[in-house]
């Protein structure tokens, strides 16, 4: 049962970074044409929300007073400012290069792990670090020549400080997961997030500025995704793999993200429009088989680890 249910957790990962990688471009046709960014910050966290409260109504769980402050704390870093960043990042950058930027999140976990939650850096961990940065690397000096015109400095530094606030969200969350089941946990936390975002008057202003009348019905579905599937089922997914998995297996599998979003922009070539990247290459698909043989490492070190402690 302990190996299906390690099972169920990695798939959860998978699906997450799969519909993370759609994201980057789904999110990219909404800004800046139809809503700006902190506007779509305040529709995609306050949707997600409303969404969380309707499943906890059902699955109510009392809270401790103790861990509210831990939980408001956790909402600064993996809602307020990871949302922040992410999109006004995302705003100014490419799709591929804010994918790629994306995977020094797993590096920072393992030191913030190591600091905070004193988890051990093995050997195989390390080398799967390695290899998948290096996969990672050689992808964006790929990409980089192919985006030049839609990359952005501050964009990427935009993306750099969302990973890293995602990075120290996901190591503070996790004594909570051992507490509290996965919805009560998400719904609190984006409930201190959507107040935090309330706050900040730009959110207000680029709402105004929007003509929802003049926005396509396609825009409006890409919309709900957003909502629904990258923000509410994300979340939910991460959450329980987090119950399951450590903080730096959970983020490893954020280097399959270029690949998701390098084959989402292709498909964008073909069905939509042709303006995020060219034809995928041979160079490409063993970049991505690379980064994937990272995320395997790091797995397969993570379970050595788990089996030693238990013998």
């Amino acid at each position: 049962m302990k190996g299906i249910s390690q099972l169920w957790a990695h798939a959860a990962l998978l699906a997450v970074n799969l519909i993370y990688g759609a994201n980057y471009v789904v999110a990219k046709d909404i800004m800046p044409d139809f809503i700006l960014p902190n506007g779509l910050i305040l529709i995609r966290v306050a949707g997600a929300t409303l969404l969380f409260w309707i499943i906890r109504l059902f699955i109510w769980e009392k809270v401790k007073w103790k861990d509210l402050g831990l939980m408001a704390l956790c909402a600064v870093f993996g809602v307020t400012l990871n949302q922040l960043f992410f999109f006004n990042g995302l705003n100014l950058t490419s799709p591929i290069n804010s994918a790629i930027i994306m995977t020094s999140n797993p590096i920072m976990v393992v030191v913030l792990a190591f600091f905070l939650l004193k988890e051990r850096i093995m050997p195989l961990k390390i080398a799967g670090i390695v290899v998948g940065t290096f996969g990672a690397v050689w992808l964006i000096l790929l990409s980089a020549n192919e985006l030049n015109s839609n990359t952005s400095y501050i964009g990427d530094i935009y993306i750099f400080i969302n990973s890293l606030t995602y990075a120290l969200y996901l190591v503070l969350v996790k004594p909570l997961m051992a507490r509290y089941k996965p919805i009560t946990v998400i719904t609190i936390v984006f409930s201190f997030g959507l107040l935090y975002i309330m706050l900040y008057p730009p959110v207000w202003s680029e709402i105004a500025l929007v003509d929802f009348n003049a926005i396509p019905r396609y825009i409006y579905l890409e919309i709900a995704f957003v909502i629904v599937a990258v923000t509410f089922l994300t979340y939910l997914l991460n959450i329980y793999a987090l119950k399951l998995v450590s903080p730096s297996v959970a983020s490893s599998y954020i280097y399959l993200q270029p690949v998701f979003a390098g084959v989402f922009a292709w498909l964008f070539i073909t069905w939509v429009k042709a303006d995020y990247v060219q034809d995928i290459t041979l160079t490409k698909v063993f970049c991505s088989l690379l980064i994937a043989l990272g995320v395997y490492l790091i797995s397969v070190s993570s379970r050595k680890t788990k089996r030693k402690n238990t013998n």
